[in-house]
């Protein structure tokens, strides 16, 4: 029986210009909002955190919190 990505998080390895998939999986979710992000959709994320961002103003909000 095949295994559907579908409704599914992935798990992934954020690098400075992409991410690699460790896990299939159709989405991620925002770690400060929570939001769920497909991953055609994913455009930020900190690689040092490792952490997936729903907007580029969420993305500001979490780095300038370092």
């Amino acid at each position: 029986m095949l295994m559907s990505n579908t409704d599914r998080p992935a798990r992934l390895h954020f690098m400075a210009n992409g991410f690699r998939v460790l896990a299939p999986g159709d989405h991620v979710l925002c770690a400060v909002s929570g939001a769920r992000i497909a991953l055609d959709d994913l455009r930020y994320w900190s690689v040092a955190r490792q952490e997936a961002y729903a907007s580029a103003e969420i993305a500001t909000e979490a780095m300038a919190s370092e």
